[in-house]
């Protein structure tokens, strides 16, 4: 067996351990910790679903649409007509999927790219939210809504399983998991190296009898799926949903700055930028609530500190260090060896 085999079984058994460490270390907090731990791996999954697109430089903006179409629909299929999330999430990815092609193959076809097309999902997101808000007799409008509990809140029927920190850490931890190997498997297939060809010349990888559209299309749709999975297991967990939390631009736009800052090229960047972001995003929410001068300087604005921080953090990383933190890690890694063997030459 390879070291790298035996570093990924230890890490896969530390990661099944972990609820149960964080529950002997912090007994008197551990509800408080396993969320944050939740939190982070649900967002590290649907990064990881948008860098699966991104990395080929189809640059979304809009795959809130996507969150928020897995979230909402399911929570609504549920709300309104008790049809089990089991059969609910799979139609809202259905569903989600669909919207993809209605947006990604009339845009592939012409070959609307770049810009133009991370506008094209700009306005896709802002569709999906004003929907959202426009329904709101069925959906909440922009005060959100919550899936009817079932019993206890506990429930494989109803997907719930908020109440069980243990259980919901599983679950979340077995989509992100998936979502790798997902990623992983798309990086091996030859469907890669179509999409590298694409991305660097399209008229060439066409050319040479790359069917171009056909291409990207379908890594949009696995994107999508993803996304709206993640979305969904989201509502779920949080057993709360609103069109800024799943389904904004700013939700849009936090996912790019998360991917761009762990890695978009690496297979656990989308993760180290997960914890990234939610380490700023609860440390800010501590050091606001704990601050009376903060409070008193910017009152509830304090709470879009985040938004301006990642956007500061997103030049920086862009000029300074464009392949991501470990990205950067893992190209200053692979380095000195290199360096080390040339010395000695």
């Amino acid at each position: 067996m390879t070291r790298l085999k035996l570093l990924s079984l230890a890490a896969l058994a530390l990661l099944i351990a972990l609820p149960y460490l964080v529950s002997a270390i912090f007994p008197s907090s551990e509800r408080y910790y396993l969320h944050l731990i939740i939190q982070t791996l649900l967002w590290a999954q649907i990064y990881t679903a948008w860098s699966i697109m991104g990395r080929y430089g189809l640059t979304s903006l809009g795959h809130g649409a996507f969150t928020g179409i897995g979230a909402y629909v399911t929570v609504m299929l549920w709300n309104l007509f008790g049809l089990t999330p089991l059969l609910g999430i799979p139609f809202a990815i259905g569903l989600a999927v669909l919207f993809s092609v209605i947006i990604g193959y009339p845009s592939f076809a012409q070959r609307i790219k770049g810009h133009y097309f991370a506008l094209l999902t700009l306005a896709m997101v802002e569709f999906v939210r004003l929907c959202i808000i426009g329904l709101r007799d069925y959906t909440g409008g922009s005060l959100g809504t919550q899936p009817i509990r079932y019993g206890n809140g506990l429930s494989l029927y109803a997907v719930q399983f908020e109440t069980n920190r243990h259980l919901a850490y599983i679950i979340v931890l077995i989509i992100w998991l998936l979502t790798l190997a997902g990623w992983q498997i798309l990086h091996k297939s030859i469907h890669s190296q179509a999409l590298e060809a694409i991305n660097e010349n399209e008229e060439a990888a066409a050319a040479i009898g790359i069917n171009v559209t056909w291409e990207k299309l379908k890594v949009t749709m696995l994107s999508a799926a993803l996304s709206a999975l993640g979305g969904a297991i989201f509502a779920q967990y949080q057993m709360y949903i609103g069109p800024e939390t799943i389904a904004g631009l700013n939700l849009s736009l936090g996912i790019v700055f998360g991917v761009v800052a762990g890695g978009i090229g690496v297979l656990l960047g989308p993760t180290v930028g997960a914890i990234l972001t939610q380490t700023l995003s609860e440390g800010l929410r501590v050091a606001a609530q704990g601050s009376t001068w903060l409070e008193h300087m910017l009152g509830s604005g304090v709470l879009s500190l985040d938004g301006i921080i990642y956007g500061l953090l997103l030049v920086l990383f862009i000029i300074y260090m464009p392949r991501g933190i470990l990205g950067t890690l893992l190209e200053v890694w692979t380095r000195k060896p290199a360096a080390r063997h040339n010395t000695h030459e």
